[in-house]
């Protein structure tokens, strides 16, 4: 395992998150400004023009996008 240096997910779930009503399931997702961050951060990176701190920042929004990911899959499994 390669250790990395990320921004805590805790850190955006007062202000960049929020759910939405998907048929009849409540999902987890990104506000409209945090996902909006998300793809600029991977555009970055896909140019290779990130610094380390918005490095840090796209590691920790990518491993709340795999929390969700997990979450709304088992809700929508349970649904």
């Amino acid at each position: 395992m390669v250790a990395e240096f990320m921004v805590q997910p805790s850190s955006w779930i007062e202000e960049g998150i929020t759910t939405q009503l998907v048929r009849g399931i409540r999902l987890f997702k990104f506000n409209e400004a945090l996902q909006l961050r998300f793809e600029e951060l991977i555009n970055l990176h896909k140019l290779q023009q990130l610094t380390e701190a918005q490095t840090a920042e796209l590691n920790g929004l990518q491993e709340l996008d795999r929390i969700f990911t997990l979450l709304n899959a088992k809700f929508i499994a349970a649904a």
